[in-house]
């Protein structure tokens, strides 16, 4: 799996952009994009000569959804998320766009559990539910490529904040620790926002999982 990184937008969220060397086929994970990101991503697409196949959504907040209808537009991907975020994709209040003076309501094309399987040529992603910084807060994992996408809920030694509507601390670390310290120590962890990290710091350095 190739993966390209963009997060050239005012709360530097990582949009990650996944895609099969031998069959040319890409995913994208979150859409927090400002247009000098969009017009990156839709770069990449083109010099690599991508097929966009799906939006895989982290969660709902805002800062991950706000560059989301026109990523699908461009790119004819459908968008994907857990059920339980339905909420926050389509209210402005939920998803708190409110509070930065614009309406973000979206939608996804079909929903996700946990262990449901996106493919994308070759390459899979796993959904790995962990609720608490939203509760339909998902991961995406391939242990073919070593790697899980965490949205916020795991960085490098601090976790998803939960002082917000709808979160559970309890649950969050309750979380992280059975499903996601319980990866290969190995596995690189690219988060939301901020540097990439591995299970194994996390597990050893991570002031708020001891």
């Amino acid at each position: 799996m190739k993966i390209k990184i963009f997060s050239e937008n005012d709360l530097k969220q990582n949009i990650y952009l996944c895609w099969c060397e031998k069959t040319k086929e890409a995913a994208l994970i979150d859409a927090g994009c400002s247009p000098l990101d969009e017009a990156d991503i839709l770069a990449a697409i083109k010099e690599k000569s991508l097929t966009v196949k799906a939006i895989l959504l982290t969660h709902g907040h805002f800062d991950h959804i706000i560059g989301l209808d026109r990523m699908k537009a461009l790119t004819g991907a459908k968008v994907y998320c857990h059920s339980l975020e339905k909420q926050y994709l389509e209210n402005p209040e939920v998803n708190l766009s409110c509070m930065i003076g614009k309406e973000v309501s979206v939608s996804a094309d079909e929903f996700l559990h946990a262990g449901d399987v996106i493919s994308f040529g070759k390459e899979t992603l796993q959904a790995i539910h962990i609720p608490g910084h939203t509760p339909g807060s998902l991961c995406y994992y391939s242990k073919k490529a070593g790697v899980v996408f965490t949205g916020d809920t795991l960085f490098a030694n601090a976790i998803g904040r939960t002082d917000l509507p709808l979160c559970d601390s309890e649950l969050l670390l309750r979380s992280i620790k059975t499903k996601l310290l319980t990866l290969p120590e190995e596995t690189v962890v690219y988060p939301g926002h901020v540097a990439a990290t591995t299970i194994d710091k996390e597990k050893r350095l991570n002031r708020f999982l001891k």
